[in-house]
């Protein structure tokens, strides 16, 4: 445990949020001047509550897009009768594995993927929050693509993809899996997070070079690596996204966690979106260390910043879409803030 808290301190990939934000404060903070309005950025995406800053529903969210792009999923609302929900899940056919996860949650927490019934009932009776269960995709790849469009613009841009790498060791033909976890450079971090998954027999043995996925959850939280793939952006995706986006009412501004069985279907709009995140969403490939810096992560929020400001701008001086007041979406942060926190409380139970 004290090494892995040694090496996420020396690695400022897993540094925590603020280290990101605060020093970018100032930079926002003239914007907030320049708007006349310090939370001008709720005008950004007018289709979605606050824009995106958190407090909105996933599900609401997926709603919004063409039922082609998304993952069948059902909403167990906190009152709801469980077995009710489960008639639901039979009705429209979501069959186990599955994946469960808060329908307002943050960078992963309580997102679990689940294998049979009796652990469902489980995890909806341990959390009474709202919850969406999704249909487990089989899709080989996930990856998140940054996109903005500017409204007064036909054509947006995709300025970040993220390919993960989800969280894999490999048999060397002598050593249990419990063994190769330890000793991996990755894998040990996360260890007290997988240590009891009925699912991995820990004193195994694998085989001299074969594999086995320890998470399949794309979140950094849950041990998936971010890879800076921004190689890979060309006009057809950006045209593919453009493609979706007009289908989206008033949504300009966010990333979208993505899952697509090769690349070329990607570029085709051929994926299946697993949530569309608003002016929340960070370019995740910033979190890639070896193809980047700490301070080229915080420019690169910057930037992304630089567009949002413009396109907030755009939407209340033509669009007469209104800023939020300021005092009033200060308090609903901070029962938001209330909120991550019992998130927080209940992923440690």
């Amino acid at each position: 445990m004290a090494n892995s808290r040694i090496h996420k301190l020396l690695h400022w990939e897993y540094w925590p949020l603020p280290m990101f934000y605060i020093p970018n404060i100032p930079y926002a903070f003239v914007h907030g001047l320049a708007a006349r309005n310090l939370v001008f950025y709720t005008a950004v995406n007018p289709g979605i509550r606050n824009s995106g800053i958190g407090a909105e529903s996933k599900h609401e969210i997926l709603n919004m897009l063409p039922n082609e792009y998304v993952p069948k999923s059902v909403l167990h609302r906190k009152d709801d009768e469980i077995q009710n929900t489960l008639l639901e899940l039979q009705n429209i056919k979501i069959s186990y594995p599955m994946i469960v996860k808060p329908d307002i949650g943050f960078r992963g927490l309580l997102v679990k993927k689940i294998e049979n019934e009796q652990e469902l009932i489980q995890y909806l009776e341990k959390y009474p929050i709202d919850i969406i269960i999704q249909e487990f995709l089989t899709h080989e790849y996930e990856c998140g693509i940054f996109y903005y469009r500017h409204p007064e613009q036909e054509s947006g841009k995709v300025s970040s993809i993220t390919l993960k790498e989800f969280l894999t060791i490999t048999g060397n033909g002598r050593s249990t899996i419990k063994e190769l976890v330890q000793s991996d450079s990755r894998a040990f971090l996360y260890y007290d997070l997988i240590k009891d998954d009925p699912l991995i027999d820990w004193e195994l043995i694998l085989k001299k070079g074969q594999s086995l996925k320890l998470s399949s959850i794309g979140n950094h939280s849950k041990g998936t690596q971010f890879i800076n793939g921004n190689h890979l952006i060309n006009e057809q995706l950006e045209k593919s996204l453009d493609i979706l986006n007009h289908q989206v009412d008033g949504w300009f501004y966010g990333r979208l966690d993505i899952k697509y069985h090769s690349l070329e279907e990607l570029y085709q709009g051929k994926f299946k979106v697993l949530e569309l995140n608003g002016i929340l969403a960070e370019p995740t490939h910033i979190y890639d260390a070896s193809k980047t810096t700490y301070w080229k992560a915080l420019k690169t929020i910057r930037t992304h910043w630089k567009q949002l400001y413009k396109i907030a701008r755009y939407n209340h001086d033509h669009q007469n879409v209104s800023y939020r007041k300021t005092f009033p979406f200060i308090r609903e942060m901070l029962a938001l803030k209330a909120y991550s926190n019992r998130l927080k409380r209940l992923s440690q139970q």
